[in-house]
């Protein structure tokens, strides 16, 4: 794929569509010619016994709008981007078009939240005005992941129970906003042993849940899971500074059973939360995190 960014690929582009409007040109000129095939002014074709093809000339307003519409063309190339990689006279550029709405949208939207940025997450979590800005930068920026009732689906994450990856304190909401995350969970069969072993520690996993499991293999893949330890704790309560999932509970967010475990011990998983600082400012950040932080600390719907 690398090579479709070879600077070639916009001269074969541009000459492309050069050539494409000379070919619009040359073909109206063509067809503008009258030639008498016949002495009848037809092109000498016959179809179904009677019906014949007459030789008539464009009509005159059709052959007009053709050439404007080839004339508008040109001069839009001329003026906006179309010729490969050129940019045209106006410069304009719809990574341009968009950062320069998306300031226009911030200005006029800053006088809400200048009240806002002040105030703690508890204290904006009890103002419904806050509360209904904050629903509305969810429905708008992360509800498409989570749902628009924030209680995620396999592989998103519930936002409205106490259950937090990366915890749950406003300050940890807004910095995972801000920054975003990566949860990062490696192939671990390899250091864990061969597939007995896996399936055993899938039921040690199991066990600390109070999940149905087999007890046998859980026991014998107790001493295994050290292997996972180092990032899960050494009784699978989870590590926040890491985003490592607390195993304790019962809260399974790719799947639950021993076939889930076993495939993601073998296979790893890699889960990524997009960053919001250059799509919300930080007055918006700071009311979202506190709307998020209330669905789990508030009873808000």
């Amino acid at each position: 794929m690398s090579d479709f960014f070879h600077s070639g690929w916009s001269i074969y582009i541009a000459g492309v569509t050069i050539a494409g409007l000379v070919a619009c040109l040359a073909l109206l000129v063509i067809a503008a010619r009258r030639r008498v095939m016949a002495g009848d002014n037809t092109t000498g074709h016959v179809w179904d016994e009677d019906l014949r093809e007459l030789n008539n000339p464009l009509p005159r307003w059709w052959m007009w709008l053709f050439v404007l519409t080839v004339v508008f063309s040109a001069i839009y190339l001329a003026l906006y981007p179309g010729l490969g990689s050129v940019r045209g006279a106006l410069q304009w550029t719809s990574t341009l078009e968009h950062s320069t709405e998306q300031a226009q949208a911030r200005a006029a939207t800053a006088p809400l939240f200048a009240g806002l940025a002040a105030k703690p997450a508890a204290e904006l979590a009890r103002d419904p005005r806050a509360m209904a800005l904050g629903e509305r930068l969810f429905a708008n920026n992360c509800a498409t992941c989570h749902g628009a009732d924030a209680r995620g689906s396999k592989g998103f994450p519930n936002l409205t129970d106490t259950d937090w990856l990366w915890g749950g304190s406003p300050e940890r909401i807004e910095e995972t906003i801000t920054q975003g995350r990566q949860g990062v969970m490696p192939p671990m069969a390899a250091a864990i042993g061969n597939a007995d072993d896996v399936r055993n520690v899938a039921n040690y996993v199991l066990s600390l849940s109070g999940s149905p499991h087999n007890s046998i293999a859980a026991n014998l893949g107790r001493d295994k899971f050290a292997a996972c330890g180092a990032c899960h704790g050494t009784g699978g309560k989870g590590t926040p500074a890491l985003g490592a999932p607390n195993l304790a509970d019962k809260v399974w967010l790719h799947g639950w059973g021993e076939d889930a475990i076993v495939a993601m011990i073998n296979r790893g998983k890699t889960n990524v939360m997009p960053a919001h600082a250059s799509r919300l400012s930080r007055e918006q950040i700071h009311v979202l995190g506190a709307y998020v932080w209330s669905l789990s600390n508030t009873g808000a719907p």
